[in-house]
């Protein structure tokens, strides 16, 4: 019932406006007094990043901190692809008439998600990161970059219960995404904002998200390693792999939580 009043609530306020205005907050000195806070509330396990609370001076530094070396081992066999992040897989499989069912009732055309045509069905990885995680993406399978694009949209959050209540939510949010040309096919990785995290950078694209900046898209001209550094959410939200019809077989389950570098799929 809570999540559905926040959901109610934010279809009545200025949604970009909004995150941006808790965006420019949590870049000033002034959110540290929240650090710590967020920290105890969400059981943020500090352990795993670099540095200690006192090194992250704003509420964004501690959400887009780094982790130790070697606390997410990248899986190194042949033809896998990783988890881009640390979160939980909320869906996993093929899309029916190029939609996905991203809860009961919902879909979700990967098409428009993409923000390219994309003939027939293909299939799609959803992870889900809540506040807790590590709020880094990084890429999910060697390949070569092919092309970048940024669509602006709205910012609805992206909680269980707001795909719940709102049809192609993600489709409908602002997003940047990265597509790659792998040895499982082409593979778009899709950066999705929410209400609080209209702020998303990727590797070598000069744009950031929610700034009011139109559609643009550009060449991605740049060899990808798994594991390598992909993009920040400068909050924390969705990730969506959208790939070639069975050229993966998936080795996660909706509801299984993934941590980055973990094997989630095998080129076949």
């Amino acid at each position: 019932m809570k999540d559905a009043l926040i959901v109610s609530a934010l279809s009545l306020v200025p949604r970009n406006r909004g995150a941006r205005a808790m965006g420019w907050f949590a870049r000033t000195g002034l959110s540290r007094w929240f650090t710590s806070l967020f920290v105890k509330v969400y059981g943020v396990d500090l352990d795993e990043a670099e540095g200690s609370l006192a090194d992250y001076p704003t509420l964004e530094a501690l959400f887009t901190r780094t982790l130790k070396p070697g606390v997410r081992p990248i899986d190194e066999g042949e033809g896998v692809m990783v988890s881009p992040v640390d979160g939980r897989c909320a869906y996993v499989g093929p899309s029916t008439g190029g939609r996905i069912e991203v809860a009961p009732g919902r879909w979700l055309s990967l098409a428009e998600l993409a923000g390219r045509p994309l003939e027939g069905d293909h299939d799609a990885v959803v992870l889900y990161l809540s506040p807790t995680d590590y709020h880094r993406v990084h890429v999910p399978c060697d390949g070569q970059g092919v092309r970048w694009r940024y669509v602006p949209g709205t910012l609805w959050p992206v909680f269980p219960a707001a795909v719940r209540r709102i049809d192609g939510l993600f489709a409908r949010n602002e997003r940047l995404s990265v597509q790659i040309d792998s040895a499982g096919g082409a593979v778009d990785t899709v950066l999705v904002g929410a209400f609080g995290v209209g702020r998303i950078t990727v590797e070598h694209v000069d744009i950031i998200s929610n700034t009011g900046g139109a559609a643009a898209e550009g060449p991605y001209a740049h060899p990808l390693t798994r594991g390598g550094p992909l993009g920040v959410f400068h909050l924390g939200s969705t990730v969506v792999l959208v790939t070639e019809p069975g050229r993966w077989a998936w080795q996660v389950q909706a509801g299984d939580v993934v941590r980055m570098g973990r094997a989630i799929g095998q080129a076949v």
